[in-house]
């Protein structure tokens, strides 16, 4: 089994893909609360991150409750927003307005990529997490983990970014034998 954990609550008032926004007070507890449940329930032999600020600050606390060897990556990246990454909801809408009003999966963000883009980087990144060994532990973002339910469900890519409850914090069993992922907490 690879688990998926989605990174700490950070403030929703900025728009996330490749930010530097930190996680909030309420992020660092329902991090901490899924580290302890993580040492209690599972035995997590490493731990692989998205090199993304708050996925950073989400791994670096479980891997202190996990005492489990951690590193950091690159491409476990959420979607790129481009020149909307770290900026203000409030102005990106004023100020990109078209972007905004009906987005599809296929619309690119100005300097970044769509979420097809990202789509098809997480199902070449697949076979990598596959060769992973068990046991091991991946923080990284709501987009990413979404990309791996739509792969290997077979489902559609739509805009629906709620549909598999991922929510910060929350961890998702990739059984790599029966090729499902569920989420487990």
């Amino acid at each position: 089994m690879i688990y998926l954990m989605r990174h700490g609550q950070d403030d929703e008032n900025y728009i996330g893909g490749w930010s530097d926004v930190n996680i909030t007070p309420i992020g660092i507890k329902e991090v901490e609360n899924t580290a302890r449940w993580l040492k209690e329930n599972l035995d997590i032999k490493r731990i692989l991150s998205s090199d993304i600020t708050r996925a950073k600050q989400t791994s670096f606390i479980v891997s202190n409750y996990l005492d489990a060897p951690l590193e950091y990556t690159m491409f476990l990246r959420e979607q790129t927003k481009g020149d909307l990454n770290g900026m203000l909801k409030e102005t990106a809408i004023k100020e990109y307005p078209s972007y905004f009003d009906n987005p599809t999966p296929i619309d690119v963000y100005p300097n970044g990529e769509s979420l097809k883009d990202l789509y098809n980087r997480i199902k070449e990144l697949l076979p990598y997490i596959y060769n992973l060994e068990d046991d091991t532990l991946i923080i990284t973002h709501r987009g990413v983990i979404n990309m791996i339910y739509y792969l290997l469900n077979n489902i559609e890519l739509d805009m629906n970014k709620n549909r598999f409850d991922v929510s910060t914090a929350s961890v998702h069993e990739l059984n790599k034998s029966l090729n499902r992922i569920r989420r487990i907490k």
